[in-house]
């Protein structure tokens, strides 16, 4: 059977792939950033998974205020890196995985869950951006990528508990393909920061590293926070981080089995305003 191995969990600030796609990744400013995921390319490259399913949210690329589904899989042979208004990035086009992509949405749909199926979908820096943060320029990502998107853009988002959950149901609905994959599981997004308004450029360190370390240890805590929480501590956008509680929910602890093992964390601040951090945490 296929089975989730690992988790990680990464911010996907749009300048960290434009300061790549520039070359720029030297530069004082940013050396520190990227310096904090040498570690993780290695890893990947040792912890090679058949399929990523990668957790992350589309912004105003693939949907808009005309549709917004709250939970949405890719279910497509192929993903095209989206124009986000300064032309597509310069990487590889994402390469789905249908077969799984679809057994996961009528084992998750069955569990109570309503996803919408996307068959053609252009992905945005909220996916490229990790993947470049990961494997680095390659003329082809390493494996399969399913995308998942989830709304933390226009309210009513989901709750944390709701996306821990989803993770929970993501993870049984791969245990039961009957194909042998190693699957891993990204959730992106974050950390504190917000864009606009009188608080712009805010960021939180103590609740950044209070959020990982619930993240570790006690993830049904920190899906019980509610909303307000995110946007008072962590600004506007900081909402963003319910999305790694939807990878989170996939790995072994909270479905009978052992706790996680941290392999790599990492937090930086600032990357253009936006507060970096990342995890990876191995299945015991």
């Amino acid at each position: 059977m296929a089975k989730i191995t690992a988790s990680v969990f990464t911010s996907h600030v749009p300048a960290i792939g434009a300061a790549v796609d520039l070359g720029k990744t030297k530069e004082p400013y940013w050396q520190p950033v990227f310096k904090g995921y040498e570690y993780s390319k290695q890893w990947l490259k040792d912890n090679k998974p058949d399929v990523i399913l990668l957790v992350f949210n589309d912004h105003a690329t693939a949907f808009s205020l005309e549709m917004i589904p709250t939970f949405a899989v890719g279910c497509a042979a192929e993903f095209a890196v989206a124009d986000e208004g300064w032309g597509p990035r310069p990487v590889p086009k994402v390469i789905g995985h249908p077969e799984l992509a679809a057994h996961i949405v009528q084992s998750v749909i069955q569990d109570d869950f309503d996803l919408t199926i996307v068959n053609k979908m252009d992905v945005d820096h909220g996916l490229t951006v990790p993947l470049t943060l990961m494997c680095g320029q390659p003329e082809a990502w390493p494996c399969p990528v399913i995308p998942i998107a989830i709304n933390v853009v226009q309210y009513p988002v989901p709750s944390g508990k709701r996306c821990l959950n989803l993770g929970k149901a993501i993870r049984k609905a791969v245990e039961s393909f009957d194909k042998d994959l190693n699957v891993q599981i990204w959730g992106t997004g974050g950390m504190s920061h917000q864009l606009q308004g009188a608080r712009a450029g805010l960021i939180n360190k103590d609740f950044d590293g209070a959020f990982m370390d619930l993240m570790i240890k006690d993830p049904e805590a920190q899906a019980a926070v509610p909303h307000i929480n995110y946007v008072r501590e962590a600004g506007s956008e900081g909402i963003e981080l319910v999305m790694w509680l939807t990878a989170r929910g996939a790995m072994s602890d909270l479905n009978g089995g052992p706790p996680p093992t941290v392999k790599h964390r990492f937090y930086h601040v600032p990357a253009s305003n936006t507060a970096v951090g990342h995890l990876i945490l191995e299945n015991g």
